[in-house]
């Protein structure tokens, strides 16, 4: 649509332009920036959150224009991304439309793609990763393929592009559980680029570009420092009316760089 909410945490200084994806009487669907939580950290009430951001905007007493605009009165997620993941979030304007999303998430009436770098090259170039998955027993926070305590837990995944030592891959979740997609790429032996909490580093130009110079007493900022997940499609029937969605959020720019660098330095060996 190319509407802009802009938001800002006054308590920590950052502020985000986000991109409206969809939006209807009932839906509101937003590309979600990485680093930057869905809901608010139970231990830690300063980090931001898009939901509290939002919130706290609309309840002003004179809201920023986006909000006036839409006359927005309620505005809640309807699932979840990662921190550091990017993408599609989906937001219902009223309690009944979000019972209503609620459900349909929870009923795997949907089909969500997502887009991640990942180290190393599966033989493969389409596969599945069938593992249960439990929360790590001694990591609060994480989660690991546990065959014995985990729920059922399935990701397909795609090679969209190869690289020299990096694959761009599609991902498919059949089932919605936490971290899914990073332990199912870890578990297989490709973390994700820059996941360090799954065992991904991140990547360097230095690594890439053969006569890489660095400037006298300049650090090396890595091309992608974070997670290198994105949430690229939602297809999901409307709550209200039945009708197919299908909503797709641009790449953020350091994934879009990165992927330029890949296919400049790093073409795959034949």
């Amino acid at each position: 649509m190319g509407d802009l909410i802009k938001l800002s945490s006054a308590a920590t200084q950052e502020f985000w332009e986000i991109s409206v994806l969809f939006e209807d009487e009932f839906l509101l669907a937003l590309n979600k920036p990485g680093l930057l939580l869905v809901s608010p950290d139970r231990n830690d009430a300063q980090r931001p959150s898009l939901t509290q951001l939002l919130r706290a905007a609309m309840e002003r007493p004179i809201p920023p224009r986006w909000a006036r605009q839409r006359r927005l009165a309620y505005l809640r997620n309807a699932h979840r991304l990662d921190y550091e993941t990017s993408g599609v979030i989906l937001l219902a304007k009223t309690k009944p439309v979000l019972v209503a999303l609620a459900n349909l998430f929870g009923s795997e009436k949907l089909n969500q793609i997502y887009v991640a770098l990942i180290h190393g090259a599966p033989l493969e170039n389409s596969f599945a990763v069938d593992a249960k998955l439990a929360p790590h027993p001694t990591q609060a926070g994480l989660m690991r393929a546990d065959q014995k305590q985990g729920k059922r837990s399935c990701t397909e995944f795609l090679v969209r592009e190869r690289f020299a030592n990096c694959t761009l891959v599609e991902c498919r979740p059949l089932t919605g559980r936490a971290h899914q997609t990073r332990v199912h790429l870890q578990h297989a032996g490709w973390p994700i680029v820059g996941d360090e909490m799954y065992g991904g580093a991140p990547l360097l130009l230095s690594r890439l570009k053969p006569d890489y110079h660095l400037k006298p007493n300049k650090t090396e900022r890595p091309l992608i420092s974070h997670s290198a997940l994105h949430a690229e499609q939602l297809r999901i029937p409307h709550p209200v009316s039945g009708t197919e969605l299908n909503i797709t959020a641009p790449w953020p720019k350091d994934l879009t760089v990165a992927v330029k660098y890949l296919r400049r330095y790093a073409v795959p060996t034949r």
